[in-house]
């Protein structure tokens, strides 16, 4: 496979890729609502009000249980810019950041607009969604890389000092470009990081997420996919932050039973390659999906972020139906995301049969227009 769009699947590898991308979407979502409800709290507070096991399952937060975030809402945007990426290919103006940048100024919209503006005729079907016209606990980085229409690169990104999670926790889409090769999978999620921030290590701790999602979707080992990584991480300036909490997460699977011990040592921060790390590490010590989120969000970090990124890696390794039943049915957002994973899904194996100079499904284009 040299690309998503001229690659000849099968339909048993159809099916496969489908359930991967439907499991880190949905997996990543699952993440960032269990985790909602206690991510302001340190674990003595978490065990205080839910045992001392933990939370085990959706707790209230923004008024319902299984309410997803801002980190779902930013991913379901990205995913959106990299359709619209593949559907402008046709055309010659194709630079897939751009698309990204656009979609994500779109969400923008959803955090100060009071419901969809009808008179855009590019929004597509996402941005059409009401239910996404809500705050949900933004970033402060996220709300001010994408507060005008500047696009911030890699010589001049917005909020240069930024460190945090909220480019991160975005980035797994990129990883679902299966067609691509590692390192331009590396490059495209550190060029949209730096639309929002700055800091080397926020950059590639979401490119390193990327790649890891990517390795996944293509069917190799979570540990393998992490030693690939390295690998790759390793000829970029600025790498030995996430580089090294990689390794310190790969070490810890060796230290004892898992536990919030284990997983604040490897950081408590929101500082993207910590999140980075914790994700990592519960999902490598996961006996199951269910398992390894309580893992995920049970310590003093950010609980949903961590949530997040570990529950898009477990989706993406073990694809939808490992996911814990229960917790779907429970997902806000549930059809959007099913409904967007598939649209990735069709975009990227049977592309050609919906735009090309042979073919035009003028529905497709509706939903995601070229403008």
């Amino acid at each position: 496979m040299s690309t998503g769009t001229t690659a000849v699947w099968g339909r048993a590898e159809q099916q496969d890729f489908r359930s991967r991308v439907r499991g880190a979407l949905l997996g990543g979502a699952v993440g960032d609502a269990l985790g909602a409800g206690v991510s302001e709290l340190v674990l003595e507070e978490i065990r205080a009000a839910h045992g001392v096991e933990g939370v085990g399952d959706y707790v209230p937060a923004h008024g319902r249980r299984g309410a997803v975030t801002a980190l779902t809402q930013l991913t379901l945007f990205t995913v959106d810019g990299l359709i619209r990426a593949q559907v402008r290919r046709d055309t010659g103006a194709w630079h897939p950041p751009t698309d990204v940048h656009r979609a994500h100024l779109r969400w923008a919209a959803t955090q100060h607009d009071w419901g969809p503006d009808e008179r855009r005729e590019d929004n597509g079907w996402l941005a059409a969604e009401e239910w996404l016209y809500a705050r949900r606990a933004p970033a402060r980085e996220c709300l001010g890389g994408f507060g005008d229409s500047v696009m911030g690169t890699l010589d001049r990104p917005k909020n240069p000092t930024a460190r945090d999670a909220g480019a991160l926790t975005r980035s797994a889409p990129f990883g679902l470009l299966v067609g691509w090769e590692p390192g331009l999978v590396l490059q495209l999620a550190v060029e949209c990081a730096a639309q929002s921030h700055g800091h080397p290590a926020a950059q590639l701790a979401a490119g390193a997420f990327a790649v890891l999602v990517h390795g996944l979707a293509r069917g190799e080992s979570l540990d393998g996919a992490v030693q690939n990584v390295l690998a790759l991480l390793a000829e970029r300036p600025g790498h030995e932050p996430v580089t090294e909490a990689l390794r310190q997460a790969l070490g810890s699977v060796r230290q004892g039973i898992p536990g919030p011990a284990l997983i604040e040592a490897l950081g408590a921060s929101d500082a993207a390659e910590e999140v980075l790390a914790v994700a990592v590490y519960c999902a490598l010590v996961s006996e199951d999906v269910r398992h390894g989120l309580r893992l995920a969000v049970n310590h003093s970090g950010p609980s949903r972020a961590t949530g997040s990124v570990c529950g898009a890696l477990l989706g993406a390794l073990h694809g939808e139906t490992a996911l814990p039943p229960a917790w779907l049915a429970e997902l806000e957002g549930r059809a959007t995301l099913l409904e967007l994973a598939d649209d990735f899904a069709m975009e990227m194996t049977q592309g050609p049969a919906l735009h090309s100079p042979a073919a035009v499904a003028p529905g497709w284009l509706a939903r995601y227009p070229r403008g």
